[in-house]
């Protein structure tokens, strides 16, 4: 007879596991000390902020203290002055958790815990002061005791014990994403259709994923044990060019698609040494430069000049050269910024200081519609138990209400947070016989808090090894939550059987009702966040075509990307879609570069060619407000005539850089929206003569 294998703990979750019950035993200790009526919030607060990366730790915390202190002080307002009207506090309490989430989620960094936390903190502390509103300033300091020594213990530990510090880890995710990012690169540059299969798109969204994850882990670097926090700067503008290399190479492959079997040899000859340039790592520094300087002179000899009667071939071909001098670029500036980091030197060359000045809130995609939709279904769940509360007069109605506003915040990010809170409740039912043991038997059972410590260690010790674990983490963590949960809605001097199944019964309760206003509401599936994101993308191209200021640089690009590597998981659960499989965010995202790109030249250029490209911009833009609008389809032929005119007109301009970019962006637009046609030849005879052809 054979038994199933059971995985034995690594090192690192045994001592994340003692990490953290050590955090929670500190905390649990003072809050004794201090005699406060409910310690264990302390305790559970400790296991809420444990992680495994010390910098996250002390960044959340910063954040989880500030939110806490706005909670508290939003219920010590609040309260008070709605005191005589149980059902106006209740409705305000859940107006301000809605608005609190609402603005939490607009926020995809650590800030957004700040936002997060004072709305569930007004629940914690407001709910139970509704039916004594006279306990609302000791009850909430109490409550803001306990949680701040919960969080002060857990950030004391994680930072002084074996940090395991955020900036190696990031470095390592850095490396292997900019390996990802070269290997795509020669891949693009070897103009193999096998580089466009399916395997390769699923890639090049991973990639995208990757340095969106990457943006949000470098977010917690100034608050890093490590020494790269003083790297943070160099670390976000590395990031930013490598957000380039995705458009950039998908760019290159598509001309090269358009143009094969039309180079010159000496574009080809430049395409064989750009390759041997991009897969030696070996060469740094000064030398790496002096190669850099002599491909962009070669680039520069071969790039065609444009004049009157250029035609797409040639425009395509200037197109690509000038992609191949930006892939030059940037790579230089990934390994220059790569030397920096590891010199550590946290000053950057005049070349690269000015790739940091971006604001974090722009790189991030981000959703007001759903933000505030998840806002109201919080506001409908809290309204709908306080409404049972109170028309019962159930005496433990405030913790059902708490634990509705907790779990409707927790899991509102998610797609589809049912899933997340059905196992929490279904964790918090399992974890109701083991909570009983340690409140009715363990606790009565020990007279120092030396034994109380050994009794609640081998629970909470094996737990946090499962936490530590990714697979196991969401069932290990519902199931610790739910024992020192329940153990934390009572008052410990005052706890009994019937107070206990009284709570647990309205923690329960609570998290059934959030369960069900999710379900009902707030729950959609992944083809339709996929759609959402698509049709984000769409409204935005649509935007930048009639728009009358300047078009920021990086901060579409950014925002677009993150789109791509959102879109990526969406799309490996939705299934086969018929829409969702034609669509092509990174196409999206080349086609709002050469708009943004046209818009710029054409303020620039004035004169007679501004009024072509300002009709062929609005048509684009009328194309993805349909798109955006649900009515899918290819864009229109009408474009073509529009895309020549502008073409002809723009070359025969004087020539200027503003008229150059003009001419290039012009190009990537159209191989972007009718990527399946060719040339046709001759091209500079006539009109007619450069009409394209279906290839």
């Amino acid at each position: 007879m054979t038994f199933p294998a059971v995985k034995l703990f690594s090192l690192n979750e045994a001592l994340f596991s003692v990490k953290a019950f050590a955090a929670a035993m500190a905390a649990l200790y003072i809050a004794f000390s201090m005699g406060l009526p409910r310690p264990f919030w302390a305790m559970a607060t400790a296991y809420v902020v444990s992680g495994p990366l010390s910098g996250a730790v002390r960044s959340k915390a910063v954040f989880r203290v500030a939110g806490t202190a706005l909670g508290s002080a939003g219920a010590i307002a609040l309260v008070p002055a709605l005191a005589d009207s149980p059902e106006l506090l209740t409705l305000a309490l859940g107006l301000w958790v809605a608005v609190c989430l609402f603005i939490s989620l607009l926020d995809r960094t650590p800030r957004s815990y700040l936002f997060m936390l004072a709305g569930y903190t007004i629940g914690l502390i407001g709910f139970p002061a509704v039916t004594d509103p006279s306990t609302i300033f000791d009850s909430g300091l109490a409550r803001v005791e306990e949680i701040l020594i919960g969080i002060l213990c857990a950030t004391m530990v994680h930072s002084v014990v074996f940090p395991q510090s955020v900036g190696p880890a990031l470095l390592g995710r850095l490396d292997a994403t900019l390996r990802d990012a070269e290997r795509w690169t020669l891949e693009a540059l070897s103009g193999q259709p096998e580089s466009r299969n399916a395997a390769a798109a699923q890639d090049r969204q991973k990639l995208a994923r990757d340095i969106t994850e990457l943006r949000v882990m470098a977010t917690h670097l100034p608050y890093d044990t490590s020494e790269v926090r003083w790297m943070t700067r160099a670390v976000r503008a590395m990031q930013d060019r490598m957000a380039y290399l995705l458009p950039l190479a998908a760019g290159i492959e598509d001309r090269l698609d358009a143009l094969r079997g039309q180079l010159p040899a000496e574009v080809s000859a430049l395409l064989a040494d750009l390759s041997r340039w991009v897969a030696d790592e070996k060469v740094q520094g000064d030398a790496a430069e002096g190669d850099a300087d002599r491909l962009r002179a070669e680039i520069a000899r071969l790039s065609p000049a444009i004049g009157d009667g250029t035609g797409w071939r040639e425009a395509t071909l200037l197109n690509l050269l000038t992609r191949l001098r930006s892939l030059v670029d940037i790579h230089q500036d990934c390994r220059d910024l790569r030397a920096h980091i590891r010199d550590g030197k946290s000053s950057l060359p005049e070349r690269l200081d000015p790739l940091t000045r971006r604001r974090s809130r722009d790189v991030f995609h981000l959703d007001a519609g759903m933000a505030l939709w998840s806002g109201f279904a919080a506001l409908l769940g809290i309204a709908a138990v306080c409404a049972f509360w109170i028309g019962t007069g159930w005496s433990s109605g405030s913790a059902a209400a708490m634990m509705t506003a907790v779990f409707c915040c927790f899991f509102a990010s998610l797609d589809d947070p049912a899933p997340g809170i059905r196992l929490f409740l279904v964790f918090t039912l399992l974890s109701v016989p083991l909570a009983a043991f340690y409140l009715l038997v363990v606790l009565p059972s020990f007279d120092s808090f030396p034994m109380l410590v050994l009794g609640l260690a081998p629970t909470f010790l094996v737990l946090g090894v499962f936490v530590a674990r990714p697979a196991t983490m969401g069932k290990a963590m519902a199931l610790l939550m739910g024992v020192v949960g329940s153990l934390s809605l009572l008052d410990l001097g005052t706890g009994d059987f019937a107070s206990f199944l009284n709570s647990n019964v309205a923690q329960v309760v609570g998290i059934a009702t959030a369960l069900l206003v999710t379900r009902l509401c707030r729950s959609v599936g992944a083809a339709w966040s996929a759609r959402r994101l698509l049709r984000a993308g769409w409204q935005e191209i649509a935007a930048m075509t009639a728009a009358r200021s300047g078009i920021p640089v990086g901060s579409f690009e950014s925002r677009m990307l993150d789109r791509v590597g959102l879109l990526s998981s969406r799309l490996a659960l939705a299934g086969p879609q018929r829409d969702l499989a034609a669509a092509d965010a990174v196409n999206d995202l080349r086609v709002g570069l050469n708009v943004a790109e046209l818009q710029r030249a054409r303020r620039a250029l004035g004169g007679p060619a501004a009024p072509h490209v300002a009709r062929l911009l609005g048509a684009v833009g009328q194309h993805f407000r349909g798109l955006s609008s649900r009515r899918l389809g290819t864009a229109p032929a009408e474009l073509l005539p529009m895309m020549d005119s502008a073409l002809s007109n723009l070359s025969a301009k004087p020539r200027s850089a503003e008229r150059d970019r003009a001419v290039i962006a012009l190009a990537g637009l159209r191989r972007a929206l009718f990527p399946h046609l060719t040339f046709a030849a001759p091209e500079s005879s006539s009109e007619a003569s450069r009409e394209p052809v279906t290839a």
